[in-house]
């Protein structure tokens, strides 16, 4: 076989993987050796026209779907969810309704330990992308906003169970994750906002959004949260009333986050004032910021998890267990991604993994909560 030109991009591997086939076993159907279809996924040679059109026949798809030229990269519209537009953005990208949906890689979102890969760079006017790729896994990619940061573990466990399945976790508020959601920005949004007895806060809001559409509440975990302190507590902080005490300085999250709704009710219910607390206006937009801020001891106390306490080894204060839930669109419940993600869900793999995690239960964890 000839050697492969640089700028043809080959597609094999993408679409044996997603048929759940071994490169033996597509060798076998093809009648060619293994070592051939490792060299063709590889980049390594361009297969004759009989081997390209029986690779295509396996497949059921065409032969300019398997071989494609990139010589010349083409723009795509995109809607950017939020962020400026920026000539070079680095983005993560997918297809919402048929929309080429962006995400800005930059700040928080550009760095988690390791850079962020991008799936597209904005071009100058800011309203196209140029994709990294090829394309094709943007229709199997959904994008999950919300702040439990247990969807990451979620997502592995999608991947694991069917190679093409993609998942973009964003960190955002409840709210912030269901505006996107109702905006057309997102497949699934993550909330977990507090509850009144005899009212479920999730599904109320979650109706209300969804309006236009209706859509599915599926239980994804229940968490511990509360106040993430220094190792050993040194300032004895041991309920909300506690932040007013001398020498007490805290961060706090932003409006509309709900641990800011838990501490504004806790606070109301002891009689403190948020004024009273040092430290209230300040604020910070992630649970990790906030252990960070009482780790390096710029602040003494935080508003959190228990299992982000634990991650960096911090003491923990407890306030209330909350469920965090999926909320999906009613029109992309059956998205092939949004599938595997509800049969992953039934998995005990996923739910053992979830309740190792400091206080998580997986009590909740694919239950149908309601229709909304």
């Amino acid at each position: 076989m000839p050697d492969i030109d640089d700028r043809i991009i080959c597609r094999v591997k993408h679409y044996r993987q997603a048929a759940g086939w071994s490169q033996a076993q597509l060798a076998e159907q093809v009648g060619i050796k293994r070592q051939a279809v490792y060299d063709i996924e590889a980049g390594r040679y361009l297969p004759n026209t009989a081997v390209a059109l029986k690779l295509a026949r396996c497949f059921g798809c065409r032969v300019e779907d398997l071989f494609a030229d990139d010589a010349s990269p083409e723009s795509h519209p995109i809607t950017l969810a939020e962020g400026s537009r920026t000539a070079g953005l680095r983005v993560a990208s997918a297809k919402v309704r048929g929309r080429l949906i962006g995400y800005p890689l930059e700040g928080l979102f550009a760095l988690n330990q390791e850079f962020r890969p991008a799936d597209g760079i904005l071009d100058s006017a800011g309203d196209s992308v140029r994709l990294l790729g090829s394309g094709q896994d943007l229709d199997r990619t959904v994008f999950l906003l919300g702040c439990d940061p247990a969807f990451s573990i979620l997502a592995a466990h999608a991947s694991r169970a069917d190679s093409s399945a993609r998942v973009i976790c964003r960190f955002a508020s409840s709210h912030r994750a269901l505006d996107a959601l109702a905006a057309g920005q997102a497949h699934i949004a993550g909330t977990h906002l507090h509850s009144r007895p005899g009212r479920d806060a999730n599904v109320e809001v979650s109706r209300k959004k969804l309006a236009g559409t209706g859509g599915l509440v599926i239980g994804f975990s229940l968490m511990e949260e509360g106040l993430m302190v220094f190792r050993g507590n040194p300032h004895r902080i041991r309920s909300a009333a506690d932040l007013a005490g001398p020498g007490i300085r805290m961060v706090n999250r932003e409006p509309g986050a709900a641990l800011r709704v838990l501490l504004d009710d806790a606070l109301a219910g002891q009689g403190v004032p948020g004024g009273a607390v040092v430290g209230y206006e300040q604020e910070v937009r992630t649970h990790n910021e906030g252990a960070h801020m009482v780790a390096c001891q710029a602040a003494d106390a935080a508003l959190g998890l228990r299992a982000v306490a634990a991650a960096f080894n911090l003491g923990f204060v407890p306030m209330a267990e909350v469920r965090c839930d999926l909320v999906i669109p009613s029109d992309l419940i059956e998205h092939p991604t949004i599938k595997v993600l509800l049969d992953v869900m039934q998995s005990k793999h996923l739910r053992d993994e979830i309740g190792l995690l400091p206080g998580y239960s997986a009590a909740s964890t694919g239950k149908s909560i309601a229709s909304v």
